[in-house]
């Protein structure tokens, strides 16, 4: 009885040091950059166009923006930053373009 005992252990210890050894490859792509990315030093919003987006949530938090054709009030913060920016793309201001 007693060998059958140190056999399991042993099968045990087996498979948790291959889980580790997989977990330690993984970690190490996830945590490396990417070579070919590069960081930009320009800005990726243009100051006019945060302007744009701060008068749109003044009137959002006051009740006043509406949507486009359905006129419904907008109450998400998020809906009242795209309705900014996209005025702001409107004006031709320096703004990235859409994710579609």
């Amino acid at each position: 009885m007693a060998t059958k005992k140190a056999t399991k252990k042993k099968s045990t210890s087996r498979g948790s040091s291959a889980k580790k050894s997989t977990r330690g490859s993984s970690a190490k792509k996830s945590s490396g950059r990417k070579s070919g990315a590069k960081k930009s030093s320009s800005r990726k919003y243009s100051p006019s166009a945060g302007k744009n987006v701060e008068t749109e949530m003044r009137e959002m938090k006051r009740g006043k923006l509406k949507s486009g054709r359905s006129g419904k009030k907008v109450t998400n913060p998020k809906q009242a930053i795209a309705i900014g920016l996209s005025e702001a793309r409107k004006e031709g201001k320096k703004v990235p373009a859409k994710k579609k």
